[in-house]
């Protein structure tokens, strides 16, 4: 019997979370692959995932953000949350049948508002129920005029209430990354990156005081991946237009610059390395039995862990800021 793991994507309205999945979707096979490893999507996910990567190999020179013809269009569910669409990839050892299955969830940014109550609930059960949370951070937002729209776009106190409704009582472990996106500006070297990762840790101070309390920091790893969702665009300038609403636009590096984002594999290594490292120091997991049918013997699966730590990034912006402990070998 195929085990599901579930993966919640959290953020606000037009922070990026479709984008950021689709990046790592591209990133997937060749990622996998490195550990004697296959990720398979699911037909439904296959299709919906590549329209999406289309619109994203297809952004002209200069952009809105928000523009829907040129960018992926938010999640929508036409019928409530439980018609929302689920992204699923089944992991398995490379040409054999599949044992573990990735089931991604996302949903309209829209659902954090305290005012969207059966929408706030859906996302707090997803939270409860995911081993790993995906927290998407718009980073021109966080970063531009000292972060004067961060809490209009990225909505930290939000995402705070939902993770302390969700965490209050912690059964297994959880890996919570913090992943800043459209981040291309700020990845230009080591240095402005740890400076994007200086702020990352301001801004959402009262979120990682959470995490540390020792009721259940035990049971949480938090790490920062920034992942270059577009790879060839910059940040260009904030309009506020009507109603005090900003517009953010980016272009490209070149006219002729093709789609090539960065680091979106970061994202799978560190979540595999996650599950892969609780199976090895204890085996009552109940979440991650279905490893023992991935990696037999043990000796195979050490060395799997193994490439996957050596490939996760360190340094200018990659940092694991809690749970070391659930992450090494």
């Amino acid at each position: 019997m195929t085990q599901e793991i579930k993966i919640t994507m959290l953020g606000a309205s037009g922070v990026g979370k479709t984008t950021l999945l689709t990046s790592m979707y591209e990133q997937f096979d060749v990622t996998s692959r490195q550990a004697n490893l296959q990720l398979i999507p699911d037909i439904e996910t296959a299709a919906m995932l590549d329209k999406y990567l289309e619109q994203l190999k297809s952004l002209t020179y200069e952009f809105k953000a928000e523009e829907k013809k040129k960018g992926i269009k938010g999640t929508l569910a036409i019928a409530g949350p439980e018609s929302l669409p689920s992204y699923i990839f089944n992991l398995g050892r490379f040409q054999q049948k599949p044992s573990l299955q990735l089931l991604f969830r996302d949903y309209p940014g829209g659902y954090i508002s305290p005012t969207d109550v059966p929408g706030r609930k859906f996302v707090q059960k997803l939270l409860k129920e995911s081993a790993v949370a995906i927290v998407a951070i718009d980073t021109p937002a966080l970063m531009e005029l000292n972060g004067r729209w961060h809490e209009a776009r990225n909505k930290p106190d939000e995402i705070l209430t939902l993770f302390k409704t969700a965490y209050q009582k912690l059964a297994d472990p959880k890996l919570i990354i913090l992943a800043p996106v459209k981040c291309e500006t700020y990845m230009q070297n080591p240095e402005s990156g740890q400076k994007m990762l200086r702020r990352i840790q301001d801004k959402y101070a009262p979120l990682l005081e959470f995490f540390q309390d020792p009721i259940r920091s035990d049971k949480l790893a938090v790490i920062t991946t920034p992942v270059q969702t577009v790879g060839c665009v910059v940040f260009l300038k904030i309009e506020v237009e009507n109603m005090n609403q900003p517009r953010f636009y980016f272009r490209k590096t070149s006219f002729d610059a093709q789609y090539s984002p960065q680091d979106s594999e970061q994202l799978l290594r560190y979540m595999l390395r996650f599950m892969l490292r609780l199976y090895i120091q204890d085996r009552n997991w109940s979440m991650f039995n279905s490893l023992r049918e991935i990696f037999n013997p043990d000796a195979e699966l050490k060395q799997a862990v193994d490439r996957f730590a050596k490939g996760c990034k360190h340094g200018g912006g990659f940092a694991v800021l809690q749970g070391q402990s659930l992450l090494n070998l």
